[in-house]
């Protein structure tokens, strides 16, 4: 049985003290042994954690003590092995990075649409549906028929909304959208910056990815291929069971297992995406780093090193 509960919530909301937020969560963290990371802003708060089940279950009664964070609702996963390596608290400009400080879902939002209404409200072939996710996560998996904006991090699409919608008739702005992404906390920001923008129509799917993969049977699903998460999983599947990606620890790409076969594929270096982008230095930097987390996993450690720096940028300040 899988013993270990990963959860992920945020909210929206206007926190004034951050650095007296931000040690309150420390000190309950610690007191339950839990991992993972918590980005705090002064627009909300957005966290992926992990724990034993009772630690979890501990920690969501004591964090919900304040009024503020009292109806947060967490989405629920399990592993067999950690996810995370440590516990991070940060304070942050926004918890999701949009780069444009002025939207605020504290004050407007799209409509929300229950993951059991999603497949009969995208079906609907008036409906223009949007994956508002990165194009690495689009590339394991997206609802079908959706649009991708080939994004290399969130705040690539304000820009690729005023180059594709605002640029159209105004009576676009009244078209029937649907956006989704992995929790529901990037739609959050881009419904709201749609309505900002006078778009009239804007749905986005509550919970996100992960609610519906939760909810929905995979014989009903209209999802195709898997979720990218942002934690060491990778990916996760129909009723959110481990997927099948790894990662390559040289350009944080995910990878299917045949790209693992490939020759450009070395453990801990380099991979199809990354192989010709790195110079021999890095190469080697990067092997040294994983004879040490070899070598640490041997005598039953774990390694805690600083990430390689990617030639690829996954924003982890976007975790779900």
């Amino acid at each position: 049985m899988d013993n270990i509960s990963i959860i992920s919530f945020y909210k929206f909301i206007k926190i004034l003290d951050l650095e007296k937020v931000k040690v309150k969560i420390e000190k309950i963290c610690k007191k339950f042994d839990i991992k993972g990371t918590i980005l705090i802003a002064p627009e909300g708060i957005n966290a992926t954690i992990e724990g034993f089940q009772d630690n979890i279950d501990s920690f969501l009664l004591e964090f919900k003590i304040d009024k503020n964070f009292s109806d947060i609702e967490p989405k629920y996963s399990y592993s067999k092995k950690d996810s995370f390596n440590r516990m991070k608290v940060r304070l942050k400009k926004e918890i999701v990075t949009i780069g444009d400080t002025k939207v605020d879902p504290n004050k407007y939002v799209g409509k929300y649409i229950d993951p059991k209404e999603w497949n009969e409200f995208i079906s609907d072939p008036n409906t223009v549906l949007i994956d508002t996710r990165n194009a690495y996560e689009v590339s394991i998996g997206t609802f079908k028929g959706a649009i991708n904006p080939k994004t290399k991090s969130f705040r690539d699409l304000p820009k690729w909304i005023k180059n594709n919608l605002e640029t159209l008739d105004d009576n676009y702005k009244d078209k029937k959208i649907a956006m989704f992404c992995t929790g529901g906390i990037r739609c959050e920001k881009s419904t709201s910056y749609l309505v900002q923008k006078g778009f009239t129509n804007v749905s986005h799917l509550k919970g996100g990815i992960l609610k519906y993969l939760e909810n929905v049977p995979k014989n009903k699903s209209l999802w195709d291929g898997e979720c990218f998460v942002f934690d060491q999983r990778v990916s996760v599947a129909e009723e959110l069971k481990p997927g099948t990606y790894v990662m390559c620890h040289g350009c944080r790409m995910p990878l299917k297992h045949e790209d693992t076969l490939l020759k450009t594929y070395i453990h801990g270096v380099s991979c199809k995406y990354c192989h010709n982008k790195k110079s021999p230095e890095s190469k080697k930097r990067y092997a040294d780093r994983q004879k040490q987390i070899d070598l640490a996993s041997l005598r039953g450690e774990k390694h805690i090193g600083s990430k390689p720096k990617s030639s690829i940028i996954i924003d982890r300040n976007n975790n779900e």
